[in-house]
């Protein structure tokens, strides 16, 4: 009876996701989220990745603290950010903000290889021992500034930051694959930031796509911890 009822709660979360997507459609032309992003969503089981108190709500479409005044995101919003990248197979993403390790595990499900830097020492450890537990064998975590980006395993084919930032870091923009997509949160801390698609035209070019609001918890620097 359990696994019945979260099963179907899962499946009732995954379809307000769709129509939401479906209703982003209608108003700003967005495409219908792709088959590969669905079934990611599928199969990461969200409740693994929120704090045993909170998993009675793990299937909702919201944000759930996860300690250290952090949270995992929306499940709308994995969605959509996880379909601005247009990952592929053989891609090689980077993920600035692992939290409990969602987000990197759906990506995971979508291309070769995930590497994610959290700032957080304790979410650090909490979400590689939770994603080993959990086979995801192709995520490479680390702790420390995200504002750095990771230069020794650059360039990436996409990047993703899941915390709103008042600026675009420079350095994640130049570890970017010419033809790659940035999906980045930019706006004051506390308030609405607008989601941006930043794509690497070339060496010396991006193009910047405003996207919709979103409010994340803000971005943060190890010199402020």
């Amino acid at each position: 009876m359990i696994w019945r009822e979260r099963k179907s709660e899962k499946e009732a979360l995954i379809e307000e996701v769709s129509a939401e997507i479906a209703e982003l459609e209608n108003r700003l032309g967005w495409r219908a989220l792709s088959d590969e992003v669905l079934t990611a969503l599928k199969q990461v089981p969200r409740d693994q990745f929120v704090p045993e108190e909170s998993r009675y709500r793990a299937w909702e479409n919201h944000p759930l603290p996860i300690g250290y005044q952090q949270t995992i995101s929306q499940p709308f919003i994995v969605a959509i950010m996880t379909q601005l990248l247009n990952p592929e197979k053989n891609h090689r993403v980077l993920e600035v903000g692992t939290g409990c390790g969602y987000q990197a595990a759906v990506l995971s499900c979508l291309v070769e290889k995930v590497y994610s830097i959290e700032v957080i020492p304790e979410l650090t450890r909490e979400s590689e021992l939770r994603l080993k537990n959990l086979g995801y064998n192709n995520i490479s975590l680390r702790c420390g500034d995200g504002y750095a980006g990771w230069s020794e395993s650059a360039p990436f084919d996409g990047i993703i930051v899941t915390a709103g930032t008042s600026l675009v870091p420079e350095p994640l923009v130049t570890q970017l694959k010419v033809g790659g997509r940035m999906v980045i949160p930019v706006g004051p801390a506390h308030q609405s930031q607008m989601l941006k698609v930043i794509t690497k035209v070339n060496e010396h070019t991006v193009d910047i796509e405003d996207i919709i609001p979103v409010v994340f918890v803000p971005f943060v620097r190890s010199e402020l911890l």
